[in-house]
């Protein structure tokens, strides 16, 4: 069963828009007006994605209007937090160079199992807290079953990174 979160018109929202630089050289997200509460779940260790209210489509990234009924009604759905990878890539050699330290690393696509249209990035780790190198590469595979963790970054902001459901 999921839970809802109401939210008036306009004020769910889209995630993150571009990225700032933290003091360790890695990209942060930087959440804007709209995807400001999917932060704020996942700082209570909730992963949950906007839905239109009146068609009741979960969309992400999170947007004022549905793209299904046009409607500017939205909600923020509790989801399992469980999905399967979808895709990923191993960065070789690391685009910015806070990432060197760290490669080789992945960057993995999971489709949610409460919601299969919807597809999140993250990082495979071996715990909410480890190194984004902390699972090893030959552990990759597409449809692998994963759980979402929730780590707080240096700055405060708490981000999803995934788990392996069977390590």
């Amino acid at each position: 069963m999921t839970q809802t979160d109401t939210t008036t018109a306009g004020s769910g929202g889209s995630g993150a828009t571009g990225g700032s630089g933290r003091a360790d050289g890695l990209l942060a997200p930087v959440p804007d007006e709209d995807g400001a509460p999917f932060f704020r779940y996942a700082a209570r260790g909730e992963l949950r994605v906007q839905s239109c209210a009146d068609c009741g489509e979960p969309r992400f990234p999170p947007r004022p209007c549905c793209p299904h009924c046009q409607s500017f009604d939205s909600l923020w759905t509790k989801m399992s937090g469980r999905g399967r990878i979808w895709s990923y890539v191993l960065p070789h050699p690391p685009l910015l160079p806070g990432y060197a330290a760290q490669a080789p690393y992945n960057v993995i696509l999971v489709e949610l199992a409460d919601a299969p249209r919807i597809r999140l990035v993250g990082n495979l780790v071996a715990s909410a807290d480890a190194a984004l190198n902390s699972v090893p590469p030959e552990r990759l595979r597409i449809g692998a079953p994963v759980k979402a963790a929730f780590h707080e970054t240096d700055d405060g902001l708490t981000v999803v990174r995934w788990l392996l459901e069977r390590p």
